[in-house]
């Protein structure tokens, strides 16, 4: 009588071509990333912080060329208004005996060209200081930039001129205003002045 074991040594030969395959043929899994919640909140705040930093930087530059404009403004005013307190007391000091040097104050910071208006117009005006032994000295009472325009300024200086004269030997008060047109783009230079009529006398 035969007995057949076959069966057996089949499944041994399967157990052992399944112990033996290679990795690549077994079933893969997949794998799971996990990331901690702690990590993803501190990379958005982070990413919060830089985009803060950054808005914060463009704002302050910002205001910072603002403010720089704005100083830079008001400091050209304030040179204006004080060339034009200058000019108008160096116009309104007058003393009859010494017409040249008068001359030359009005002559002071202006341009060329108006420099030539005040030496054609001496004579004329000497006529008018002599005969009445015309003397004035001023006193400052404020300035003011009126508008400007492409570094053109328009100036008022206020003054409070006290005058003599042979007619008038204890002295008359007035207040007096000077307009000007400033040149901050020729050297801050005078180009034209006005109400000067005010502080001399009349014929």
């Amino acid at each position: 009588m035969t007995t057949t074991i076959e069966p057996a040594a089949d499944a041994a030969a399967e157990s052992s071509d399944t112990a033996t395959a290679p990795p690549s043929q077994a079933a893969k899994q997949p794998r799971a990333v996990s990331i901690r919640l702690s990590t993803v909140l501190i990379t958005a705040a982070i990413a919060a912080l830089l985009a803060l930093s950054v808005t914060f930087g463009v704002l302050y530059a910002s205001a910072s060329s603002d403010l720089s404009d704005r100083d830079a403004a008001a400091a050209d005013d304030r040179q204006a208004e004080q060339i034009a307190t200058d000019y108008a007391l160096g116009a309104s000091t007058i003393d009859y005996r010494d017409v040249k040097g008068w001359l030359g104050r009005l002559q002071a910071g202006t341009t060329p060209q108006l420099s030539a208006k005040f030496d054609a117009t001496a004579p004329q005006l000497e006529q008018i200081l002599l005969p009445l032994q015309w003397t004035s000295k001023a006193t400052s009472l404020s300035a003011a930039v009126t508008s400007q325009s492409g570094g053109i300024y328009k100036v008022n200086a206020y003054l409070n001129v006290t005058s003599t004269s042979a007619q008038t030997p204890n002295g008359t008060q007035s207040t007096v205003t000077y307009s000007m047109t400033i040149d901050r783009n020729s050297g801050w230079k005078i180009t034209e002045v006005g109400g000067m009529q005010n502080a001399l006398p009349t014929k």
